[in-house]
C-alpha cells in the first residue's frame, strides 16, 4: 500500500514545497483512504441514505476542489481594507485548492469529516488602487496544507426513495437525497509565504522582513498554525453511490504572518547587515514612496489571518455492510439461505 502512495505522490505537483513530516503524514493518511476505499469497492451496492436506512450508508470518501481566497493585510478593493471580510476579495489573486477525505455520518442529522486540502493563497498590492497600499507594493504567494476534523448539523435532509423497478405502469414516489448542512472543527494549516525578486519566487520566513527575531524585531514565527473552519454546504444525489455539492468554508488562523505581513517596518541597512540584501530589499519594494514607509512606521495591522474556499465536491458512498430482514447489520458473504 505504501508503494502505491509513494507513486501516487510523485504526481502531485505541489511536492517540492512539503517538509518531510509532512509527506510522512500525507503518506500514512492517503493509506488510510486507500484503504477504506477498498472495502466499499467490494461491498454491496445500495441507494444513498434514507429516513430509515441512514445507518447503511455512513461512511463515505470525499474530494473537492475550488477556488481560495486570502483575507488579509495584501491586496483587495480599491478602498481601506476590512479585516476578515468577504467585501475586501481580491478576485485577480484567486487561488486554488483541491483535498480529499473521509466523511462518517454516525447520527441521523450529524457527522464528522477529516479532510487533507492543497491550496495556494495569493495577494498583491498591485491590484489595488487604494494610494497606501498600492505604494506599498507588497507581494505574496503561498502554499498551503490544511488538515482539519470537523463536526458537520445537517439542518435540512430530504432522503426518500422513489419506485425500486422500472416496471411500465407502475407509480412510485420521485427520489430525492439532499442534505443543506453547517460545519466548524479544528485543523492545522502549513504555510509558506514567498515575494518574486528578479523573476525567482523566494521565502520569506527565513529573510526575517521584519527584524523576526533580531533585536527590537518582531517575533519570530513558525511555518505551522492551528486554524477553525466554519462552513455551509449543500449537497444532492448524483447517481447511485454518488453525491456532488458545493461547499463555502471561512478558516480563522492563529498567525498574521500567512502574507509575511503584521506589524512595522525595520531597518533596512540592518536586514542587509545581519540577514542579506535581498530580506532589506524585499522588507520595503515600494517604487514611488519608499520615504513613506521608513523603520517604525505601518507595514501592516495586527490581527489574525483568514481564508476562504468555495469548492466543489463529490462523494461516493462505500458503506458495505447491509441490514438483515431481522434489523440486524450483516456482512454479505454470497450464496443462498436453507429452505
Amino acid at each position: 500500500m505504501t508503494k502505491v502512495v509513494d507513486f501516487l505522490i510523485k504526481f502531485v505537483p505541489l511536492k517540492w514545497f512539503l517538509p518531510n513530516y509532512m509527506r510522512i503524514f500525507m503518506k500514512y493518511y492517503l493509506c488510510f483512504i486507500l484503504a477504506t476505499t477498498g472495502f466499499g469497492v467490494f461491498g454491496q451496492g445500495s441507494n444513498f441514505n434514507s429516513q430509515r436506512n441512514w445507518s447503511r450508508n455512513k461512511k463515505e470518501l470525499v474530494f473537492n476542489a475550488g477556488v481560495t481566497q486570502f483575507l488579509g493585510d495584501l491586496g483587495g478593493k480599491n478602498k481601506i481594507g476590512k479585516d476578515y471580510s468577504l467585501a475586501d476579495i481580491d478576485i485577480p489573486s484567486t487561488g486554488v485548492n483541491f483535498g480529499v477525505g473521509y466523511r462518517f455520518r454516525f447520527k441521523p442529522h450529524f457527522a464528522t469529516t477529516s479532510l487533507l486540502n492543497f491550496g495556494l493563497l495569493r495577494g498583491d498590492d498591485n491590484n489595488t488602487t487604494e494610494i497606501a497600499r498600492s505604494n506599498r507594493n507588497l507581494h505574496f504567494r503561498s502554499q498551503i496544507i490544511t488538515f482539519h476534523q470537523r463536526f458537520e448539523w445537517i439542518v435540512f435532509a430530504n432522503e426518500k426513495y422513489g419506485k425500486r423497478f422500472s416496471i411500465a405502469g407502475a407509480k412510485g414516489f420521485k427520489e430525492h437525497h439532499e442534505q443543506f448542512y453547517v460545519f466548524s472543527g479544528i485543523g492545522v494549516t502549513y504555510f509558506n509565504p514567498q515575494a518574486e525578486y528578479n523573476g525567482s519566487w523566494e521565502n520569506l520566513r527565513p529573510l526575517k522582513t521584519e527584524g523576526q527575531g533580531l533585536a527590537g524585531g518582531a517575533k519570530a514565527y513558525g511555518p505551522v498554525t492551528a486554524s477553525i473552519p466554519f462552513g455551509v454546504g449543500f449537497r444532492m444525489s448524483l447517481a447511485g453511490m454518488w453525491r456532488i455539492g458545493i461547499e463555502a468554508t471561512y478558516f480563522k488562523t492563529f498567525t498574521d504572518y500567512l502574507d509575511d505581513v503584521s506589524t512595522v517596518y525595520f531597518d533596512p541597512a540592518i536586514l542587509a547587515q545581519e540577514v542579506s540584501p535581498l530580506a532589506a530589499a524585499l522588507s520595503n519594494p515600494s517604487t514611488t514612496h519608499p520615504e513613506w514607509y521608513n523603520p517604525g512606521s505601518q507595514r501592516g495591522d495586527n490581527n489574525l489571518d483568514a481564508y476562504f474556499y468555495l469548492n466543489f465536491t463529490i462523494s461516493k458512498n462505500i458503506t458495505y455492510r447491509a441490514m438483515s430482514n431481522k434489523g440486524r447489520i450483516v456482512k454479505y458473504k454470497g450464496g443462498r439461505a436453507k429452505f
